[in-house]
């Protein structure tokens, strides 16, 4: 009777290993016991998050971090390119569905011209072609559509392995997660067992490989590095909501000018321009 030996584990997975479970360790340890006495009035869950935060850092430096920076070292630059546009592709379909969502229809008919026109003479998003014509890419998610449907965004949230977010935005990731028209669900949705989680584990290093120049900047500038990146996101979150805002009730106002415009505007002068006035 023949039995097979367990392979033993390399050297190299040993260590990852050790790695990684060194950094949950030291993470857990980090957010049990982390306080913050006065929190700032957007974090009151500060503590918490700071210590969610060391987590996620420490599970990035141990793992996704070395990943990503040997993907960026050993990958071609126009391969990455071509991933990167191919994922970022069919995240456009998820942005026109949300844009359609908040009642910008012409958001969603631009968006859903440069999915066709990337799909298409951009072979199957890989060029993106549609930016090159000056079809720009119009960000948008659920958590935004959320919030031009007048739902408060709630306190800072650090998201497990995910990283910033608010309680809205939160709901919205969940959402995209389980949506249909998403990169993700794009994935889950093939079959072949090993190819799905190749492409899943790519759209993970690809995602985290286009953060590492801005991990570059933060590291560099950024004296506290969890308040930094919580002020630019709220932030940015802010600023996207208001332009979506904005720009709704700009539509509104010329929708109002419109119908309330009188009849005649745009009729013809038939006056006769000889004709003296009546005194």
């Amino acid at each position: 009777m023949n039995s097979t030996a367990p392979t033993p584990a390399t050297p190299r997975s040993r260590r990852l290993t050790a790695r990684t479970g060194l950094a949950l360790a030291t993470a857990a340890l980090m957010a049990g016991c982390a306080q913050v006495p006065h929190p700032s009035p957007n974090d009151p869950w500060e503590s918490y998050n700071r210590g969610m935060y060391s987590f996620n850092d420490a599970v990035d430096r141990a793992v996704l971090k070395p990943i990503a920076t040997g993907y960026e070292t050993v990958t071609p630059h126009p391969v990455r390119t071509c991933i990167h546009n191919i994922f970022s592709n069919l995240g456009d379909v998820w942005s026109g569905v949300n844009s359609l969502l908040q009642g910008r229809g012409r958001d969603f008919v631009d968006t859903f011209g440069r999915v066709l026109f990337n799909s298409t003479a951009g072979l199957g998003g890989c060029i993106d072609i549609a930016s090159m014509h000056g079809a720009r890419k119009i960000p948008n998610d659920f958590g935004m559509t959320l919030g031009v449907w007048g739902f408060g965004q709630g306190p800072y949230f650090v998201l497990p392995f995910m990283g910033p977010s608010t309680v809205r935005d939160g709901v919205g990731t969940v959402v995209t997660l389980t949506a249909p028209v998403t990169p993700t669900a794009a994935v889950f949705a093939i079959d072949n067992v090993p190819v799905r989680n190749s492409l899943l584990g790519l759209y993970i290093v690809d995602t985290r490989a286009n953060l590492l120049e801005a991990d570059r900047l933060v590291d560099q500038i950024a004296l506290d590095k969890y308040s930094f990146i919580r002020d630019a996101y709220l932030q940015r979150r802010k600023a996207m909501l208001d332009s979506r805002q904005q720009s709704g009730r700009a539509s509104t106002a010329d929708d109002l000018d419109r119908a309330t415009a009188p009849a005649d505007t745009n009729l013809p002068v038939y006056d006769d321009p000889d004709e003296a006035p009546a005194n």
